[in-house]
């Protein structure tokens, strides 16, 4: 009963993902220009960072990056639901209103997932992906993390009524997880104020666990342990599809009483 309303959602958004080349297209040139561009540049400033060479720690952190994007990305749909009209009819369908949320979540998990792999295969193909690599680790964590990612697009997507603001919020929240995060840097060799942000930062824990995955072999490539950051991950990912079916249900309370004060639109 559930399942088939979920699947929707689903393919919905995988259809969507294949259908916006520009988006897949850009989803692989941003990390690269990091990796490429700005790896190359900061390397030869700063050469190794905690023993292995900068634009190697910098691998994990591209890929986070797309999952974050990506993820960030995938929840702008739940926005555009709530202008459309779509979600008024998600809002009628025999199923509690949670797995509304969760099949969103998962929806932009998946999105996340699948531009993630693409990634990791071209950066296979350049050679940039170590042999040493714990692959199975490495599915473990672009699961998680991509559903944390998930989690942080949905609680944006919850508290945001117009596509114009989910844009201007989008920026306001995915730069600082982004910077404030060991995607570019040690967290542990950060000042105490900003290491303390990135310590609370749950997006921290995800590029973590995928050095633990890519760089395992250097043990001080990652600032925490690998159960710390699979713990926090999980806390998280619960935690905001609480948050955010606490805050879908308080609209969609409201919404039938919204709509007979306004009157049907014309």
């Amino acid at each position: 009963m559930i399942a088939r309303p979920i699947y929707a959602v689903l393919e919905r958004e995988v259809v969507r993902m294949l259908r916006q080349k520009t988006r897949l297209v850009s989803a692989m040139v941003r990390p690269l220009i990091w990796l490429l561009v700005i790896g190359t540049g900061f390397g030869t400033v700063i050469g190794e960072s905690r023993g292995i060479p900068y634009q190697s720690f910098l691998i994990p952190g591209v890929i986070g990056m797309t999952m974050l994007f990506g993820a960030m990305l995938a929840a702008l749909t739940t926005v555009y639901d709530k202008e459309s009209g779509v979600m008024r009819m998600m809002i009628i369908a025999p199923l509690p209103h949670f797995w509304i949320v969760i099949a969103k979540v998962l929806s932009a998990a998946l999105a996340a997932i699948l531009q993630a792999l693409l990634l990791i295969v071209l950066l296979a193909l350049l050679g940039f992906i170590s042999a040493e690599t714990d692959f199975a680790l490495l599915a473990l964590a672009l699961l998680i993390t991509s559903l944390a990612c998930a989690g942080i697009g949905m609680l944006t997507a919850s508290f945001t009524r117009t596509l114009d603001n989910f844009a201007a919020i989008m920026n306001f929240v995915i730069f600082p997880v982004f910077f404030l995060s060991g995607s570019l840097y040690p967290v542990q060799n950060l000042p105490e104020i900003l290491r303390w942000i990135a310590t609370i930062n749950p997006y921290t824990y995800g590029v973590d666990l995928l050095k633990h995955a890519m760089l395992g072999s250097t043990t001080m490539a990652a600032d925490f342990s690998r159960l710390t950051d699979i713990s926090v991950l999980i806390s998280f990912t619960l935690l905001a599809i609480a948050i955010s079916s606490w805050r879908f249900s308080r609209e969609t309370a409201y919404e039938p009483m919204i709509h007979r004060l306004t009157g049907p639109k014309r």
